[in-house]
C-alpha cells in the first residue's frame, strides 16, 4: 500500500504594529547602492502594503519568544515603512501584514531572504508598455502616469510608442523573435502595414540591425535638417497637412517629413513669392530654384551699387560695439581661455557689427530696368538673394538722340527719367513660373555626363590650387607661352594661357558650394573690390602692385584658365578637342595636382548618391566599397537592391577618403609624342574607367528598382 503524499502547511499571516519588529541580521541585501528607499515610500503612501513582509518570533535565551520579530525578507519595504515613520506620516504602532514563519523551523533564515530576493521573474517589457497603454487608455494622463511611476514623462511616451507598434511584430517581440533595439526602430513610422512589410522584408535574413530598419522606413522621407524643410519651416509643413515622423529613441534631428510631394509645392511656392517680391522692385528678370549652378553669372555683367548711409543711431551703436569689444579685447587678451560669458559676448558683438555693416544698397533704376536677380536657398535653408547681373542681350546700345547706354530718356525738362517698373520674367527651377488667375555582373563604364561632372569638381579644385600656389601658376604660364612660342605644339593642354574660363556643361548641384568654389569666389570679390573698371586705370595699378600682390593675383587669373575637364573627343577634328588633345589635358592636369599637392578627398568631396554612388551600377558601388571600407563592408550590402545599397554605401564611405578613379592622381605621368595621335583611335586610347562608355542604366538595377518602387505602392 502505497504512504500518503505529506501535504505542505503555509505559514500564517498576521498584523503585527511596526514597533514590534525590527530588521533582521541575516538580511543578504546589504549593499545600498542603487536601492531606492524614498520611492518605494512614496509608492506605499500612494497604494499601501502590496506585499506582506516575512517574519519569524525572535527568541531571549530559554527559547522562549520576546513578542520582536525580525524581517528576513523584506527588508526594502522595512525601511520604507520607517522612513514614513519618521516622517510621521506612519504611526509607529501602526499594523503591517506579516507571514510568521516558525521560529523551529529547520530552514535556515539566511536562505529565506536569500530566496526571496532572487525567487522572482521579472515583467517582461511588453507587459509594462501594455500596463502603460491600458492606464492612458482608461484616462490617466502621460504626466500622470510618469509621477504614478516615479519615471519622466517622456520615459513614459517612449513605452506607449513602442506599445503602438503593429500588434503582428508585438506578438514577435513577445515571443523572442526581434530584440528590444529592433522594436524601437519600428517606432520610427506609425504605418502599421510599412512597419509589417519591411519585417517581411528583413525577418528571414540574417541582417536586421535597427539602424537598417530606420533607414528602411524613411528612405521615401526628406530629413527635418534637410534644406527644403528648414526653407519651408516644420510648422508650416505641418500646417498644411504634412506628417513628421519622429524618434523618440534617437537624435534624429527633428524627424522625417512625410510628404515628400506636399514638401516641395511648399518650397515652390515661398521661392515664387520670394521672386514676386524682387520682381516689384522692377529686375527685368527673377531666376529662382532651390541650387543656382555655379558659374551661372559667367559672362553677365554685374551692375553697381551705392550703400545706404548710415542713421546717426545706427552709427552711435555702432561705435559703442566696437568700444565695447576693445574693451574686451583687451582686457583678457593675456588669457589663455575666454571664460564663456565673455566669449559668447564677443560673439555677440560680432554678429551685431556685421549686420549694422551689411547695410542696404541702392541701385540705379535704369539699371535695375534691364537687369536681374538669382534667388536661391543655401545649404541651411536661407533665402539668398544675388542681385544685378545684366545678360548681354538686354545691354542696351548709345542712343544718339535722347538717350544713352542704360536707355535713359529725357523727359522734356531736360531731366532723365527712369524708365517705367516693368514685370519681371520670372522662372522657378529654370520653368517660367505659372501666370495667376486674375543589372548585369560586372564593371561597367562609368557614364559620360557623371564623368564630366567628376572633373568639374577636380577642374574647379585645381584652379584653387593653383592659384594658390603662385610659382607653380608661373611655370604653367610660361610653360604654355614657351610651348606656343618655340615648339607650336597644337594641343591646347591644360591651361588656356588667354585665361578664358571654361564652362562647364554637366555639373553637380552641390558643386557651387563646394569648399573649392567658396574659395574661389571669395578670392575673386577679394580682388574685384579693388581692380580698376578703365583700361588706364587698371595699368597703372598694375604697375604700382608690389612682386607679392603680382604673384598672387597672377595666380589666380592664371587658375582661371585650368581646363582638367573630360569631353568626348571628336574623331573627325574641327570643334571640340581631339584624342590627343584630351591625353594632353588630362596628363597636365595630373602634373598640376601634384604639383600643388591636391587631394580631391582633403578639399571636401565625398562620395553621395547624387554625385556618384545612385549613379553607376551596382558591382561599381561594391567595388568602391572594397576599396575604401574593407570586403567585410562590401559583403554586408551585396545582397541588397541598388537604391539600399547606394544609401549604405554612402555611409560607409564618408569618412574613408575614397575617390573614383577621374578624381584620382594617376600614377605617373605618361610620356606625350609629339606627333598627334591617330585620329581614328579606338576606345583602348581612352582612361580605362571610360572604354566602351554606355550612359545607359543596367538592366538588372533599373529592375530593381521598379521592384522597389511596387513595394513602396
Amino acid at each position: 500500500m502505497a504512504s500518503a503524499i505529506q501535504k505542505i502547511t503555509l505559514s500564517s499571516s498576521r498584523d503585527i504594529p511596526f514597533n514590534k519588529l525590527v530588521l533582521s541580521q541575516a538580511n543578504v541585501r546589504r549593499v545600498k547602492a542603487g536601492v531606492s528607499i524614498d520611492e518605494l515610500a512614496e509608492s506605499i503612501a500612494r497604494r499601501g502594503l502590496i506585499q506582506s513582509l516575512h517574519v519569524r518570533p525572535v527568541l531571549d535565551a530559554e527559547g522562549k519568544e520576546t513578542g520582536m520579530f525580525e524581517v528576513p525578507a523584506g527588508g526594502r519595504r522595512y525601511r520604507a515603512l520607517e522612513l514614513l515613520t519618521k516622517q510621521k506620516r506612519l504611526a509607529k504602532t501602526a499594523p503591517v501584514p506579516c507571514v510568521v514563519g516558525d521560529a523551529a523551523s529547520g530552514i535556515l533564515i539566511d536562505e529565506i531572504s536569500l530566496v526571496e530576493n532572487i525567487d522572482r521573474a521579472p515583467l517582461h517589457p511588453l507587459d509594462q508598455f501594455r500596463a502603460f497603454q491600458a492606464m492612458r487608455d482608461k484616462g490617466m494622463t502621460e504626466e500622470a502616469i510618469a509621477a504614478a511611476f516615479f519615471v519622466g514623462v517622456n520615459v513614459v511616451k517612449q513605452r506607449l510608442r513602442l506599445a503602438s507598434v503593429s500588434p503582428k511584430l508585438l506578438d514577435i517581440y513577445a515571443e523572442d523573435g526581434m530584440t528590444l533595439e529592433m522594436l524601437m526602430a519600428f517606432t520610427v513610422s506609425t504605418d502599421h502595414a510599412r512597419q509589417e512589410q519591411v519585417w517581411e522584408t528583413i525577418g528571414a535574413g540574417w541582417q536586421k540591425e535597427p539602424w537598417q530598419i530606420r533607414r528602411m522606413l524613411t528612405e521615401t522621407t526628406v530629413r527635418a535638417s534637410d534644406k527644403r524643410a528648414a526653407f519651408v519651416g516644420v510648422d508650416a509643413y505641418e500646417a498644411a497637412g504634412g506628417v513628421v515622423m519622429r524618434d523618440l529613441f534617437q537624435s534624429d534631428d527633428g524627424g522625417w517629413l512625410q510628404d515628400v510631394g506636399l514638401l516641395d509645392r511648399l518650397v515652390a511656392e515661398k521661392l515664387k513669392a520670394a521672386a514676386d517680391e524682387f520682381a516689384a522692385e522692377g529686375w527685368k528678370w527673377v531666376e529662382a530654384a532651390l541650387s543656382i549652378p555655379y558659374g551661372a553669372s559667367q559672362g553677365l555683367r554685374v551692375i553697381s551699387s551705392t550703400p545706404l548711409d548710415m542713421t546717426d543711431a545706427d552709427q552711435a551703436t555702432r561705435d559703442a560695439l566696437q568700444a565695447e569689444y576693445n574693451r574686451l579685447s583687451e582686457e583678457y587678451e593675456s588669457t589663455e581661455e575666454l571664460p564663456d560669458e565673455i566669449d559668447q559676448r564677443l560673439g555677440e558683438i560680432e554678429a551685431a557689427m556685421e549686420a549694422l555693416d551689411n547695410r542696404p544698397v541702392r541701385y540705379d533704376p535704369a539699371e535695375i530696368a534691364i537687369a536681374g536677380v538669382f534667388v536661391t536657398i543655401d545649404a541651411n535653408g536661407k533665402l539668398v538673394a544675388d542681385r544685378g547681373y545684366v545678360r548681354p542681350e538686354d545691354e542696351r546700345p548709345i542712343e544718339p538722340d535722347g538717350g544713352d547706354a542704360r536707355g535713359i530718356v529725357e523727359d522734356g525738362t531736360g531731366e532723365p527719367s527712369a524708365p517705367a517698373i516693368q514685370r519681371a520674367a520670372i522662372t522657378i527651377g529654370g520653368q517660367p513660373a505659372p501666370a495667376e488667375e486674375d543589372e548585369e555582373d560586372g564593371i561597367k563604364p562609368l557614364p559620360e555626363r557623371l564623368v564630366t561632372e567628376l572633373t568639374a569638381h577636380r577642374t574647379l579644385a585645381l584652379r584653387d590650387a593653383v592659384a594658390s600656389h603662385p610659382h607653380v601658376a608661373m611655370t604653367a604660364l610660361l610653360h604654355k607661352l614657351v610651348s606656343d612660342t618655340f615648339l607650336h605644339h597644337p594641343a591646347t593642354g591644360a591651361l588656356e594661357a588667354n585665361v578664358r574660363q571654361v564652362q562647364f556643361p554637366a555639373q553637380a548641384e552641390e558643386l557651387k558650394d563646394s569648399p573649392s568654389a567658396q574659395s574661389v569666389t571669395d578670392r575673386h570679390e577679394r580682388w574685384g573690390d579693388h581692380v580698376p573698371a578703365e583700361d588706364e586705370a587698371l595699368w597703372d595699378w598694375l604697375v604700382a602692385l608690389d612682386d607679392d600682390n603680382r604673384m598672387e593675383l597672377l595666380a589666380h587669373c592664371v587658375g582661371y584658365g585650368v581646363n582638367a575637364l573630360y569631353e568626348r573627343p571628336n574623331p573627325y577634328g574641327g570643334s571640340g578637342v581631339s584624342e590627343h588633345g584630351l591625353k594632353v589635358r588630362l596628363s597636365q592636369a595630373d602634373r598640376l595636382a601634384r604639383a600643388t599637392g591636391l587631394d580631391m578627398a582633403q578639399v571636401g568631396w565625398r562620395p553621395t548618391i547624387g554625385n556618384y554612388l545612385g549613379r553607376v551600377t551596382k558591382a561599381r558601388i561594391l567595388e568602391a566599397v572594397r576599396e575604401g571600407a574593407g570586403e567585410r563592408a562590401a559583403q554586408l550590402i551585396d545582397h541588397m537592391k541598388k537604391g539600399d545599397m547606394a544609401k549604405e554605401a554612402e555611409r560607409l564611405l564618408a569618412d574613408t577618403g575614397w575617390l573614383p578613379e577621374p578624381l584620382r592622381l594617376a600614377g605617373t605621368e605618361s610620356d606625350l609624342a609629339a606627333e598627334p595621335a591617330d585620329q581614328d583611335g579606338g576606345d583602348d586610347a581612352l582612361p580605362a574607367f571610360l572604354a566602351g562608355d554606355d550612359d545607359e542604366e543596367d538592366p538588372a538595377d533599373i529592375e530593381e528598382d521598379e521592384e522597389a518602387m511596387i513595394a513602396a505602392e
